[in-house]
């Protein structure tokens, strides 16, 4: 039977595929989960736009502290040498290269790695691109964490994104409910299959064309099965 991960998993993925001592970007949505995933024993230097580096996880029931949020704007730890700067500065670190890794959200993601995660063109939305074109530009790599599909069920994955563009040929890696997928300069590569799911599968709720590596691997195992 065909199953789908949850958000939490997703983010629990991700973070496992995250290396150690990286210095990694959590946007607003599901990123902000992989916060809570960080494996025992994985270092990682965790920052949130508005000017936190050293992000823990969510803070126990009734600890929460809400002058410690993230971008989302829900309560966060800090870690042991954690730093609290401005937003200007935060800023400097993202366009001035210092980020390995930009985990996004997306409204769509096109075949060729082009972004779009800030406006639907809706008319009662209020669009804000908030510091995701800067992470697009700045950050080394690029990976989203989106569901696969619309609620309505229209694939997020296209060979062109309908909605405005955050930014051109940036995002490096997919991971959503069904696979995790890399955007590479031959098209797009599914790694891992979520338990039950075929290529033929994937593909019909998938608006590009999507190749099987070799190696690939169930999702929801270790980064390090398969791969």
């Amino acid at each position: 039977m065909s199953a789908k991960l949850s958000r939490q998993d997703i983010a629990r993925v991700a973070a496992d595929d995250i290396p150690d001592g990286a210095c990694v970007n959590l946007g607003i949505g599901l990123p902000t989960l992989i916060a809570d995933y960080v494996p025992e024993g994985r270092e990682l230097m965790l920052q949130s736009e508005q000017g936190l580096l050293g992000l823990g996880p969510a803070p126990a029931p009734g600890e929460e502290d809400y002058d410690v949020i993230n971008a989302g704007k829900f309560p966060v730890t800090l870690l042991p040498g954690a730093s609290v700067f401005s937003h200007s500065e935060s800023f400097l670190m993202i366009r001035g290269g210092h980020i390995q890794i930009a985990c996004l959200g997306a409204f769509q993601v096109a075949a060729n790695g082009d972004l779009a995660n800030w406006t639907v063109d809706a008319p009662d939305q209020i669009p804000g691109v908030g510091g995701a074109m800067d992470l697009a530009a700045g950050a080394e790599k690029v990976w989203v964490l989106m569901e696969h599909c619309t609620k309505d069920g229209q694939p997020r994955i296209l060979e062109q994104c309908t909605y405005p563009l955050t930014a051109p040929h940036c995002v490096d890696r997919i991971y959503t409910d069904l696979a995790v997928i890399d955007v590479t300069d031959t098209g797009l590569v599914v790694r891992r299959l979520a338990p039950g799911w075929t290529l033929p599968a994937l593909q019909a709720v998938t608006g590009a064309t999507l190749t099987l590596a070799p190696d690939w691997s169930v999702y929801g195992q270790s980064a390090t099965q398969g791969e």
